[in-house]
């Protein structure tokens, strides 16, 4: 049933042992891939060695079943685990996204509804900081740009697995269905009639680049300018030209960063998110014709293009894409979103089922 299996079996035998090899380890980038596709073999691998246990079972339980009709409810209990482990098999084995294991740079804008938006936008960056925090990640807050009413017109966060993670864990295999625009009903602060209104922020989820050296970007392609920094006001205004604008020239897109005192980290920062942006650019250029989950996510932060509604006044929470709703919103944006985005991870692996099964009939 899964021939195929066995080389992949071979495959993780033979990464286990060259990552055992000191000298592989003296080139981080390479030692890095090879963990995650270690760590992706070993999701099958295991699975598929319970599913073979739970064969040899039922096939023993079935043999002593003919002489002692006590093993036939074994027999059945060890025929349903395996056909469970069949199906979670198909799921690993199901093409996948080539960088659900990577880290991630996830990116909030305020849309319509002024100040309000912008205190959603804040909320929401809450929510996956909380997030990031229950799934054992790292982040770290990288350009900001606060309203008046101390929401977030624009506020970028890096997100990154601590570890080499496991299959379906790592930031961007999560957190990559955020992308789009979400639509919060709530009585805003600004409110004296105690009215409800409607607002939105929207979300980009981009993979993070490895290393500088997977993005080519060359000598010439870059226009770096600095400037003061600027902020609400007081001791945040930065006295020297610490604030970096870089424009990358064949494509037009445009990085500032000014949240660090030095110019150099601000560099580093701006350089950082150029990269993630020139990456996905290039990914959604090269799979264009196969696929559109890059372009369903932001174009226009428009009430009427969301993905998920947070309605306060009910509690509760609606994907729309998948028609998940839940009278837990409070819970939700203090970081328990696990439910929310499993229920958007169960059905893409269901769809992508689908289509294998669609493609192996034809």
């Amino acid at each position: 049933m899964f021939e195929g299996v066995e080389a992949l079996v071979a495959e993780h035998a033979e990464l286990e042992e060259r990552m055992a090899d000191p000298s592989v380890h003296a080139d981080a980038a390479r030692a890095r891939k090879l963990a995650r596709r270690y760590a992706e073999l070993s999701a099958v691998v295991k699975v598929y060695q319970q599913w073979r246990a739970a064969g040899e079972d039922r096939r023993a339980a079935l043999e002593l079943a003919a002489d002692d009709p006590a093993f036939a409810a074994e027999a059945d209990e060890n025929a349903r685990r395996e056909q469970e482990l069949a199906d979670r098999l198909r799921v690993l084995l199901t093409p996948r996204d080539p960088n659900d294991d990577r880290d991630v740079l996830l990116e909030v804008k305020a849309g319509e509804g002024g100040a309000e938006s912008a205190l959603f936008a804040a909320d929401l960056l809450r929510m996956y900081l909380r997030f990031a925090e229950r799934s054992g990640w790292s982040t770290q807050v990288l350009e900001t740009e606060e309203s008046d009413l101390g929401g977030y017109k624009d506020v970028t966060v890096a997100v990154k697995a601590r570890d080499t993670a496991e299959l379906g864990t790592a930031p961007y295999a999560r957190l990559k269905y955020e992308g789009g625009v979400h639509r919060v009903q709530r009585v805003p602060v600004t409110e004296s009639q105690g009215r409800i209104h409607t607002s939105a922020a929207g979300v980009l989820v981009l993979p993070e680049a490895d290393e500088e050296g997977e993005v080519e970007i060359g000598p010439n392609d870059l226009r770096v300018d600095v400037f003061r920094s600027s902020g609400p006001g007081g001791q945040s205004v930065n006295t020297t030209d610490s604030a970096v604008r870089i424009t990358h020239l064949p494509t037009g897109i445009v990085v500032s960063c000014q949240n660090e005192k030095s110019q150099l980290q601000n560099r580093e920062q701006a350089m950082r998110i150029l990269r993630a942006r020139l990456l996905a650019a290039a990914q959604e250029e090269a799979e264009r014709e196969a696929a559109d989950a890059r372009r369903s996510q932001v174009r226009t932060v428009d009430r009427s293009e969301r993905v998920r509604t947070y309605n306060f006044p009910e509690n509760r929470i609606t994907d729309h894409r998948v028609g998940y709703k839940a009278h837990n919103l409070d819970a939700v944006l203090d970081g328990d979103l696990d439910p929310v985005v499993q229920a958007l991870v169960d059905a893409d692996a269901e769809a992508g089922l689908a289509a294998t099964d669609q493609a192996e009939r034809t």
